[in-house]
C-alpha cells in the first residue's frame, strides 16, 4: 500500500486528537475474521483520568464501546486501518478526510476543508447524554421552541428533544454505514417534515456537506422553517417547499427521510426514494390501515384475532415486514429497529433501507408473494409502485 495516502490519513487523525479538533472517526468495509463486526466509530471523550478515545464496536445484534488513552487508540487505529477495515472517514473541526483503500494494497485520500456541522458538540464527559451531536444550544432549537436561552428544553420539550439526539446519532451511524459519496454535496429530502425539527437536525449533521429539503403540506410551517432557517444562518444549505408527499417530485437523491408519514403515505416516500437513487431511506411508519381490510386470519390465529387490539398489531407488523421484504427485492439492505423507546412516543419503529445491490431475483418474488398470500393480501401501495404483483 502506497504509503503517503495511509501515513497522511493517521497523520490528520493524530493532529485532530492532539489538537482537540476530532469530531468523530469511522472505520468501514470489514473484512476481518469477525462476521458480525460492522463497523467503528470513534469519538474524543474526557474522562477523571484525561481525555480519551472512546471506541463503539457495532456488531450486527450489539455495540461494544471501550475507551482507551489517546496514545493506544492511536496505535490500534493503525493496526486497523487498511487491514481489518478498508474505509476509514476522519471528521474534524475544520474539515474531513476519507481514505479508501484497496485489497491489493492501493489507496486513495481525498480531503475536504468544509466542516461538518457536528463539530459543535465538544466532549464533556463519560456520560452519552453530554456527548451531543445536535448542541442544546443551537439557535435554531431556540427558535423552533425547543429550548430556551440556556440551552435547556422547554416544559414538554424534554422528548423532542431526546428525539432530535437520538435521531441525529442514528443517522450519523446509518449514513456511515451507507458509504455515501464523499467528493460532492449530498442531496437530501425530508418528506412531510412538519415543523422541521429533524430537518434542521440534517442539515447540522451534514454541515456544508449535504444540500436538505423539507417538503411539507401545510404553508405556514413552511413560512416558518424558511424564516428560521434564514435567521440561523441555515438558508444556504436548507430549505422548505410546499407540497405532498405523493405530488412531490424528486429527480436525484441521496438520502430520502419520512418519519410519521401517515398509512400509505410511507409507501408514497419509499417508491420516491426508490425512483431517485437514494442510497439511503430512512423512515418511521405510523397509522398502517391500507392492509387491515384485506387481512384475513390463518385458522390458527384466528382466534387470537378476535379482539381488536390484536388486529391493529397485525396489521402493524405485516404492513411494515412487507415494506421491508420490498425494499430488500428492490436492492436495499434493510435494518429495522426501535428509534427511540416507547416511554417517549408511540411512533419508535425505524426502517433504514441501503442501496447495496440490484433488484431481486424471482425467487425473492416469489417469497414475498408466499408472505402475502398467507395473509390474504393482494395489494399494497409500495409494491404497486415498485412493479411487483403480490397474487
Amino acid at each position: 500500500m502506497p504509503a503517503d495516502a495511509r501515513s497522511r490519513f493517521l497523520a490528520l487523525a493524530r493532529t485532530a486528537v492532539q489538537e482537540n479538533t476530532l469530531v468523530k472517526l469511522t472505520l468501514g468495509k470489514h473484512r476481518g475474521t469477525d462476521a458480525t463486526l460492522q463497523n467503528v466509530f470513534v469519538r474524543l471523550v474526557s474522562l477523571k483520568s484525561g481525555p480519551h478515545l472512546a471506541f463503539v464496536w457495532r456488531h450486527a445484534t450489539r455495540d461494544v464501546t471501550k475507551n482507551h488513552d489517546p496514545a493506544a487508540g492511536l496505535a490500534q487505529l493503525e493496526t486497523l486501518i487498511g487491514a481489518d477495515f478498508l474505509d476509514a472517514h476522519l471528521f474534524t473541526a475544520i474539515g474531513s478526510a476519507q481514505l479508501e483503500c484497496q485489497p491489493d494494497g492501493k489507496a486513495r485520500l481525498r480531503e475536504s476543508r468544509a466542516a461538518p456541522a457536528a463539530a459543535g458538540a465538544r466532549p464533556t464527559g463519560n456520560d452519552r447524554a453530554k456527548v451531543r451531536a445536535i448542541p442544546a444550544d443551537a439557535p435554531w432549537l431556540r427558535a423552533l421552541g425547543v429550548t430556551n436561552d440556556r440551552g435547556q428544553p422547554r416544559e414538554g420539550m424534554a422528548d423532542k428533544f431526546r428525539q432530535i439526539q437520538k435521531f441525529a446519532e442514528l443517522l450519523d451511524h446509518l449514513m456511515a454505514d451507507a458509504a455515501l459519496p464523499a467528493d460532492r454535496t449530498l442531496r437530501v429530502v425530508d418528506m412531510g417534515s412538519g415543523k422541521g425539527y429533524l430537518t434542521f437536525a440534517v442539515s447540522m449533521l451534514l454541515g456544508e456537506r449535504g444540500s436538505v429539503l423539507g417538503i411539507e403540506a401545510r404553508p405556514e410551517l413552511v413560512a416558518l422553517c424558511n424564516r428560521v432557517a434564514e435567521e440561523t444562518g441555515f438558508a444556504s444549505r436548507l430549505m422548505f417547499a410546499a407540497g405532498t408527499i405523493s405530488e412531490a417530485e424528486l429527480p436525484a437523491a441521496d438520502i430520502l427521510i419520512a418519519l410519521h408519514a401517515c398509512d400509505t403515505a410511507t409507501d408514497d416516500a419509499l417508491a420516491k426514494g426508490v425512483a431517485a437513487g437514494a442510497g439511503l431511506l430512512v423512515v418511521s411508519p405510523c397509522c398502517q390501515k391500507e392492509l387491515r381490510p384485506q387481512l384475513s386470519a390463518p385458522p390458527v390465529l384466528a382466534e387470537a384475532l378476535r379482539h381488536g387490539i390484536f388486529q391493529e398489531r397485525q396489521a402493524e407488523f405485516v404492513t411494515d415486514a412487507l415494506r421491508a421484504q420490498l425494499l430488500e427485492w428492490a436492492g436495499y439492505r434493510t435494518k429495522v429497529f426501535e428509534f427511540i423507546s416507547t416511554e417517549h412516543t408511540a411512533k419508535n419503529l425505524m426502517i433504514a433501507g441501503i442501496k447495496s445491490r440490484a433488484r431481486g431475483d424471482a425467487e425473492s418474488g416469489k417469497r414475498l408473494r408466499e408472505f402475502a398470500s398467507f395473509y390474504g393480501i393482494r395489494r399494497q401501495r409500495l409494491a404497486e409502485h415498485l412493479g411487483l404483483s403480490l397474487v
